[in-house]
């Protein structure tokens, strides 16, 4: 393989890294990037290749955040269960089916997302809800399922789309939603990291390069994002999710 290619591929997990660790969505930057430079690899090898560096910068993320940020461990391990499960079986689907179907429904739901965090000032600003644990608890089953799913068929945004169930239907602050979502998306990485291995779809020569800067740029993130707070995340959340809507929105309109 050219090294230009790899390169490219590592700057562009390096980023991904970086806007991961604050606020989800970085699969939006790499995945594209390699589709464009790989265009003769299988789309299930490309996105199993990607799980890995994924993985590698959901970890570093998430230990910046378990120094600071206090975590509902006893919530979370239920949900990484869930979501581990409910990826493996997203990654074994995408094996054998398109996921092209689900994109105009995405780009639907992203604008509703974008309008509402907009509009809603103080939306992530501080925790709101007050569930019962049963009540929270469901919630919670029905995110991982849904959100789990989701990452081992689809991919990019996942991060995003955690932290909004977080702090939408949890209520958590934007800064305690990041940091539990990196918990949960590590649990959804590894889910279709196993089923991608046993398939032989990853190839390994890309994902350590990648999944060395990956992590450098979640190290980086991670440590940004606490040092500066909700407001930040919040803005940065927005442009992620704007992001996410002109992708989705080229490839329903344009493709």
């Amino acid at each position: 393989m050219e090294t230009y290619i790899i390169i490219i591929l590592c700057i562009a997990s390096f980023f991904a890294g970086f806007v991961d660790a604050i606020v989800g969505g970085g699969g939006l930057i790499q995945t594209p990037v390699a589709l464009i430079l790989l265009p003769n690899a299988a789309v299930s090898s490309i996105i199993g290749t990607l799980k890995i560096p994924a993985f590698s910068g959901t970890s570093f993320a998430a230990r910046q955040y378990l120094k600071k940020v206090d975590m509902n461990w006893k919530l979370l391990s239920i949900m990484a269960v869930i979501s581990f499960c409910s990826a493996f079986m997203g990654s074994q689907l995408l094996t054998s089916v398109s996921n092209d179907f689900m994109k105009p429904l995405l780009l639907i739901i992203l604008v509703l997302i974008a309008i509402y965090t907009f509009t809603k000032k103080d939306f992530g600003q501080s925790k709101d809800k007050n569930h019962t644990p049963k009540r929270q608890l469901l919630y919670a089953i029905i995110i991982s399922i849904l959100i789990g799913f989701y990452d081992g068929f689809i991919g990019p945004g996942t991060g995003s789309f955690l932290v909004l169930g977080f702090v939408a239907i949890l209520g958590f602050d934007f800064l305690h939603a990041s940091a539990n979502a990196k918990m949960v998306n590590l649990a959804t990485n590894f889910g279709s990291i196993c089923l991608f291995v046993l398939k032989g779809k990853i190839i390994w020569a890309i994902a350590i390069p990648m999944a060395v800067c990956n992590a450098l740029g979640g190290f980086i993130g991670a440590k940004l994002a606490i040092k500066k707070g909700n407001g930040f995340i919040r803005i940065f959340f927005l442009i992620v999710v704007v992001g996410t809507l002109i992708r989705f929105g080229y490839d329903v309109f344009f493709k």
